[in-house]
């Protein structure tokens, strides 16, 4: 999941410089040094390319963007656990209690995203809630792994 090119981590990571849940091409063009007409193209085709894996969408207005939740993911730390959920969800529930003691132990983060808050993530997991992110790893549905989750977050920290 983590992006593969220079220039997607740059258009991921200007959102959390500029603090903006919104940006527009011309922000993006300004401040990745996007001047000349090619430069403009590479970045609209890689736009184009990350609005299709789902880490962007157009907001109204035609050339501003929103970065998804698989967008804030693509860049998440591992330590950066992201629980998906949904209201009402009683494995959810279930999951976030098995998780908390662990994260404490491990010294790890919980963020928890409701599926229906995003169009893409609910496209993508509205079957297979919870599922379970390590930073950008996806670590398990429908059930919590502890084991998994433990590998995923001590390999993080271990920096291997």
């Amino acid at each position: 999941m983590i992006p593969s090119g220079a220039l997607a981590r740059q258009i991921l990571e200007l959102f959390d410089a500029l603090s903006s849940e919104r940006l527009d091409l011309h922000a993006m063009f300004e401040m990745l040094g996007g001047h000349r007409p090619e430069q403009q193209g590479a970045l609209l085709d890689e736009v184009d390319r990350m609005v299709a894996q789902g880490w962007l969408r157009p907001a109204t207005g035609g050339d501003i963007f929103v970065r998804t939740e698989l967008g804030r993911l693509a860049l998440a730390d591992r330590r950066q656990v992201t629980l998906l959920t949904r209201n009402g969800c009683h494995l959810c529930e279930v999951a976030r209690a098995r998780l908390e003691p662990v994260l404490a132990e491990l010294g790890a983060q919980l963020r928890v995203v409701d599926v229906d808050s995003d169009p893409v993530l609910r496209d993508r997991y509205t079957e297979d809630v919870p599922v379970i992110f390590a930073g950008p790893v996806e670590v398990s549905r429908h059930r919590v792994d502890l084991e998994s989750l433990r590998r995923a977050l001590q390999h993080q920290a271990s920096g291997t």
